[in-house]
């Protein structure tokens, strides 16, 4: 109950903008005290208090509805995955053939059981690249490399080999801020991960570092992993005092003075891989360029898996415009300043008013004002606040995928000739089952659906 009670209490901006009201009660009680037992009085006229506040209240307005804006966009962008992934997976499950393995020219040393089993592998496999594609997104936005997280590893093992060279367009998390790992999971590479390969690549990482590659999947030599050697699926900032305004702006300061920098790079618990998604893709380009080339699918049918497949990249293109252009940071820094400047001359305006009860007064406008704030940059960055992208993943995308993939394609000659069907939807219809119309002929139907026009 407490910690239920203790992750509510940190994902609200208060938790995000203690700091500074407590700044701002020490202050006005200060001010309070200077009023009432010295002969000075520290105190101004009200008129501030509406001209400014207007302004103030306008800026922030539109503080919070650009940041809103992006937050839309996300969702938005989610909701086309979710759309590609379950048009790409039905297309791939229901039209392409048993036997996709039949190439023209290619001499096959399996027989057709065999190539039907394998059609049936490769189905799966390029569904459960839909999964990891859609979680692959999740951790990507969220600033975490590679593919070694639970919910991902177990979809994309074949991965491990392959490095393709694409630059890092999202800004890497600082692992140190986020939430202890178990004992047993080690922020560095995996025991036994080795991989035989016959040539090596430059890693994008370092230029000195040589990152090994292979072509061929059979030729690699690494052990599976176990779930509990994985990174976690779900593995949040820490919520603490220090992440509150505005400590992280002194601590980045202190960092710059001092000339340290944050070396996120040694933490990389495994080799070099930044966009995994755009991988995912490459791989499911191959698998369309493989039915294409085996001609085993029409026209129409590889132009909708193409369409799909360049649907998802551009949600992950979008996606990435978004979280790469955040406010720029003049305007945050000069809303911040402004607001405190206001917020630290409402107690000499609230004095001659309000007497002692200016504290308690200039604490709540402070939180009004630095609360919508707060809440603006919330919904930009990954926080309880953000877009629930492990519900999009866990509860939409994985669910609706299993389901397509847990039985075969539905044969219309069955359910369409079904004894219970009543396919003249009328019910005060005859309810003879369809074979009984097969005798009755084409005619009989079409004057029986003519009959019952307009009817329910």
């Amino acid at each position: 109950m407490s910690r239920i009670l203790w992750d509510t209490l940190s994902s609200t901006t208060l938790s995000r903008c203690w700091p500074i009201l407590i700044c701002t009660g020490i202050w006005s009680s200060v001010l309070c005290f200077l009023n009432q037992y010295t002969h000075g009085k520290l105190s101004i006229q009200p008129d501030l208090i509406t001209v400014f506040g207007t302004v103030l209240g306008f800026v922030i307005s539109f503080r919070t509805t650009s940041s809103f804006d992006r937050y839309n966009d996300g969702r938005r962008y989610w909701s086309q995955i979710v759309l590609n992934c379950r048009i790409f997976a039905r297309t791939v499950w229901f039209h392409v053939p048993d036997n996709a393995m039949t190439a023209p020219g290619k001499i096959h040393t399996h027989t057709e059981e065999e190539q039907e089993a394998m059609t049936l592998i490769e189905k799966k496999t390029v569904v459960n690249l839909l999964e990891a594609y859609a979680i692959s997104v999740k951790h990507y936005l969220r600033g975490e490399e590679g593919i070694h997280y639970q919910d991902l590893y177990p979809l994309v093992p074949f991965l491990y080999s392959s490095n393709y060279p694409f630059p890092a367009i999202i800004p890497l998390a600082d692992l140190r801020n986020r939430k202890r790992l178990p004992q047993n999971i080690s922020l560095h590479r995996p025991p036994n991960q080795t991989v035989s390969t016959e040539s090596t690549l430059r890693g994008p990482a370092s230029p000195n570092e040589t990152v090994k590659c292979s072509d061929d999947v059979e030729s690699q030599t690494f052990r599976n992993l176990q779930s509990d050697e994985l990174l976690p699926a779900e593995w949040p900032p820490r919520y603490c005092w220090r992440s509150a305004f505005p400590l992280p702006f002194l601590h980045w300061i202190w960092k710059t003075l001092k000339g340290g920098t944050l070396k996120v790079e040694s933490q990389k618990p495994y080799p070099a891989k930044y966009n995994v998604p755009l991988e995912i893709s490459l791989y499911l380009a191959s698998y369309i360029s493989a039915l294409q080339v085996r001609g085993v699918l029409n026209d129409p049918t590889l132009n909708m898996l193409y369409a799909t497949l360049n649907q998802l990249v551009d949600a992950l293109n979008e996606l990435e415009r978004v979280i790469t252009t955040p406010i720029p940071v003049s305007y945050s820094l000069h809303l911040w300043m402004v607001t405190t400047v206001y917020c630290g001359t409402l107690p000499f305006q609230l004095w001659s008013i309000f007497q002692w009860f200016t504290v308690p007064a200039s604490v709540i406008a402070s939180f009004v004002f630095f609360g919508f704030i707060v809440a603006g940059e919330e919904i930009e960055s990954y926080d309880k606040n953000d877009l629930n992208m492990g519900s999009f993943v866990d509860n939409i995308i994985r669910n609706e995928l299993h389901a397509i993939t847990a039985m075969p394609a539905p044969d219309p000659e069955k359910w369409a000739m079904a004894k219970n069907n009543n396919f003249l939807s009328m019910s005060h219809a005859s309810m003879e089952p369809p074979s009984a119309w097969l005798n009755k002929g084409k005619a009989a139907i079409l004057e029986a659906l003519h009959r019952y026009v307009g009817r329910a």
